[in-house]
């Protein structure tokens, strides 16, 4: 009786990887090699924005000339979620949308276009200073999560972008 262990299971799974014909999203012929450092991202108008592109510069990489423009449309809205009985609202939701288009640079053509949104929540607390950090560490986190909704959606769709 043959017993699996974790290096043969791990040894089967990179086999049958390899012969299905996946390759890292990242790697040198990998669909999405393209995008790394190819991506310019929209300049920033607001703090919010700024965070958007500082996370999805993380992602990509910086560049000024890039293969592709990524364009964006954020928008994040506040909703009160828990009430005292004085009306006195001590959390609240974040949320946010961002609608993206990754064009081509020469002619502006929408290579993939989508939306992704998501949300994150802060509580208030008896400290205004507290308060305003928490909401600044809300709109932070919100803007990463968004980003990776973003990159996620690119590399899916990178297959069929032109190289």
């Amino acid at each position: 009786m043959w017993l699996f262990d974790r290096r043969t299971l791990l040894i089967l799974t990179a086999a049958a990887l390899t012969g299905c014909g996946f390759a890292p999203a990242y790697g040198p012929s990998g669909p999405a090699a393209q995008l790394l450092d190819g991506v310019t991202v929209d300049a920033p108008k607001t703090r919010d924005e700024q965070l958007l592109v500082q996370e999805l510069e993380t992602r990509l990489g910086r560049t000024d000339q890039g293969r592709f423009e990524l364009g964006y449309v954020l928008s994040f809205a506040e909703k009160r979620m828990a009430v005292t009985a004085d009306n006195i609202t001590t959390r609240f939701n974040l949320v946010g949308t961002v609608e993206y288009a990754l064009r081509n640079p020469d002619d502006g053509t929408v290579l993939t276009k989508g939306s992704v949104s998501s949300f994150t929540g802060y509580s208030t607390t008896s400290s205004t200073v507290a308060t305003l950090a928490s909401e600044r560490d809300a709109r932070r986190r919100l803007a990463t999560i968004l980003a990776d909704q973003i990159v996620t959606r690119l590399i899916a769709a990178s297959p069929g972008l032109p190289e």
